[in-house]
């Protein structure tokens, strides 16, 4: 009874499997897990060299937008139907709350991975982009490029940025996040997801700048919290706050003692010889 069971199951499991194969229901393949993620670089030079074309069809190098303000970059293909463009919508919230400006304090550099996106589609982006940021400059402070494929993987092989092409679903697995890199052009640190705390992005950009940006409260910030390569955000450093607070202490003792000895000094009397006028002098 029992093997005579075994055998009907496997039977009806096996004839159900080829059915649905036979009408096109079974699920289609999924691309490997393990081609599809987001390697740190923490460190590494993204290559200068690397040649692609801006939103006019012009042949420009990376390079050409390091020097002097750290850079976002953003790796999405115009196409995706649906995270590519949340990337982007994340950016631009984060942007807004920030009171740095595209083009003055950083540059943010979009480019697609997919050799089929043209400079149309990308000049596209940038106007629609930059209307909704709507902040002066926008159009010198974020790009929208596109490449052939050999440039697109030595930008994406740099970065640690892995992702595949499906056939079945003619589009392309992908990790989401962004980059933020020193003007010099070397990777500082990686913010995953499809949302960025503006917090987070301006301690970036003053790290990342060595404090050639921001204010003296971002510099004390950045005493209080540190980056977390494992999390791609800021956190709290216990000790530092502690080191921080007992500073501020001894400071505000140290006022306090500096003014009793002047206002001392400025009675004509030595800050150790007692008040004459004190009850039982």
């Amino acid at each position: 009874m029992g093997k005579r069971f075994m055998r009907g199951t496997l039977f009806a499991l096996l004839t159900g499997a080829a059915g649905l194969a036979a009408h096109g229901q079974v699920p289609a393949p999924q691309p490997p897990v393990q081609e599809v993620g987001i390697d740190q670089r923490l460190d590494e030079q993204i290559p200068p060299d690397i040649e692609l074309f801006n939103e006019e069809g012009e042949a420009v190098q990376l390079g050409e937008y390091f020097g002097e303000k750290p850079v976002i970059f953003a790796l999405v293909y115009f196409s995706c139907p649906s995270q590519c463009n949340l990337v982007l919508d994340g950016i631009l919230q984060a942007l807004r709350v920030l009171n740095f400006d595209a083009g003055e304090e950083f540059q943010v550099v979009t480019v697609s991975f997919d050799p089929s996106d043209t400079a149309d589609v990308a000049k596209a982006r940038k106007v629609m982009y930059s209307e909704m940021y709507g902040r002066d400059g926008a159009d010198e402070g974020w790009h929208f490029l596109t490449g052939e494929q050999d440039q697109i993987t030595a930008l994406t092989e740099a970065v640690g940025f892995r992702y595949v092409y499906d056939e079945n679903t003619e589009q392309f697995a992908h990790s989401n996040g962004i980059i933020l890199a020193t003007p010099t052009g070397r990777i500082a640190q990686y913010f995953y997801g499809l949302e960025y705390s503006p917090r987070d992005l301006r301690l970036a950009m003053v790290e990342a700048s060595n404090e050639r940006i921001g204010s003296v409260v971002d510099e004390i910030l950045l005493l209080c919290y540190a980056y977390d390569p494992t999390t791609g955000q800021y956190g709290v450093v216990i000790m530092n706050i502690i080191r921080l607070a007992g500073g501020l202490t001894l400071l505000v003792l140290g006022g306090f003692v500096f003014m009793a000895l002047r206002r001392e000094r400025a009675d004509g009397r030595s800050p150790l010889q007692p008040d004459a006028s004190a009850p039982g002098q």
